[in-house]
């Protein structure tokens, strides 16, 4: 409650009866949230003489920041790669029903698509903050079209492109614009690819390796010239080789420059890649692995045929396969399914299995000060879980805005 010391007169809300995932631990203290941002309780107190107005009890449950997903190609019968004449109700309807799997912000991701499909989504897709009807919009991620046809995975190769014209201007010529783009995920060995990392790193959007046969030293130099990271890990790049671990080898290189990290997707939903390769991409690496879904339209929706862009997918159990071939193409899990598998397959501490899902994908895109944390001043996205890691409550800007 405000005091005549108050430096606001909004309503407090004390969540008490909580362990909250702070500092890379899970600690015993009540959450403090007011006008949409983490309190520090000192402050409250000592300076302003302020107290709560509302107290929540949590029921001796978790509280970690909200799961952030930068690599999300649909669901629920939403194909972002796809044009429409509602571009916006599309993303609307992935944004509300995400939030029930505990995802505050993402990036929804379009696959390699002819440029007609990039003129008209782009322009339409705003960054936004997330609230009452849905999950907040980071921006933008461009999986492809300048990546290798021959690791193209489901993308379709009739529209796969190389940097023919010096990277620059292929970048525009085919986006038309990178407003509201975030991330830009490529094939580092392509010609010319250097100026284009380059370009996009200077515009202040983060790019990722991957559909790629490139070696180490092509990854290198791709970290050199600014790239930060790698899409879905072991899926569609060269396999670890002990003479050239290939992109894979950016894991442990010595040759990423001082201060920086590079970080890594991994699909986690026990069909993309095996538990081994799990444990050994954590175990090497643990403060880089980001977890992303790459869900495609058929999240949420039955068995059967699906689009993807410009193919056509099939949908069998917990596979998303190219129709009529055995190439996967996407998953159908959610956030909160990964988050569980990944625990389960890695033997990481609970704390290790959240903040893969929020505060590394918040550091990717260098937005951490504000989202992906608990820290004081940061963004009020949170998430009240279970001990199965089972997602009870979705919280944004401290407003409850999804609850089982």
């Amino acid at each position: 409650m405000p005091s005549n010391k108050s430096v606001s007169d909004a309503p407090i809300t004390q969540f008490i009866n909580c362990r909250i995932l702070r500092d890379h631990h899970l600690q015993r203290e009540d959450l403090w949230v007011r006008e949409g941002k983490i309190l520090n309780p000192e402050k409250l107190f000592f300076d302003e003489q302020g107290f709560a107005d509302h107290k929540v009890d949590c029921g001796n449950k978790i509280i970690a920041p909200g799961f952030i997903d930068v690599q999300i190609n649909g669901g629920y019968g939403i194909d972002f790669s796809q044009a429409s004449s509602d571009i916006n109700g599309g993303l609307s309807l992935v944004a509300k029903k995400i939030l029930e799997h505990g995802v505050t912000s993402f990036c929804p991701t379009l696959v390699t698509s002819p440029p007609e499909i990039y003129r008209q989504v782009i322009p339409e897709v705003r960054v936004k903050d997330g609230g009452a009807e849905g999950a907040g919009i980071l921006g933008l991620h461009l999986e492809g079209p300048f990546i290798n046809e021959e690791k193209r995975g489901a993308h379709p190769p009739k529209f796969i492109r190389t940097f023919k014209k010096g990277g620059v201007v292929d970048l525009t010529e085919v986006y038309g614009t990178l407003d509201n783009v975030v991330l830009v995920t490529v094939a580092p060995e392509l010609t010319n690819s250097g100026p284009a990392i380059r370009e996009l790193v200077g515009r202040g959007i983060t790019v990722s390796l991957g559909h790629s046969m490139a070696d180490l030293s092509q990854a290198e130099e791709a970290v050199m010239n600014g790239a930060s990271f790698i899409t879905h890990l072991f899926n569609a790049m060269l396999p670890f080789h002990h003479r050239d671990p290939g992109i894979v080898g950016l894991l442990t290189s010595d040759r990423v420059p001082a201060g920086r990290k590079v970080y890594y997707g991994m699909i986690a939903d026990g069909i993309h890649t095996h538990p081994a390769a799990l444990r050994i991409a954590h175990r090497s690496h643990p403060a880089g692995l980001v977890l992303v879904t790459d869900a495609v339209t058929a999240m949420g929706l039955p068995a059967g045929r699906h689009t993807l862009g410009q193919q056509e997918i099939y949908i069998e159990g917990l596979h998303a396969y190219v129709a009529g071939t055995t190439t996967l193409s996407g998953s159908i899990a959610t956030m909160d399914m990964c988050v569980r598998h990944f625990k389960q397959a890695s033997g990481c501490s609970v704390e290790a299995a959240l903040e893969a899902a929020s505060l590394h994908p918040a550091q990717l895109l260098g937005i951490s000060h504000q989202k992906g944390t608990l820290d004081y001043g940061s963004d009020a996205d949170f998430i009240i879980l279970d001990d199965t890691l089972t997602v009870r409550e979705t919280h944004i800007a401290g407003q409850l805005v999804w609850k089982k």
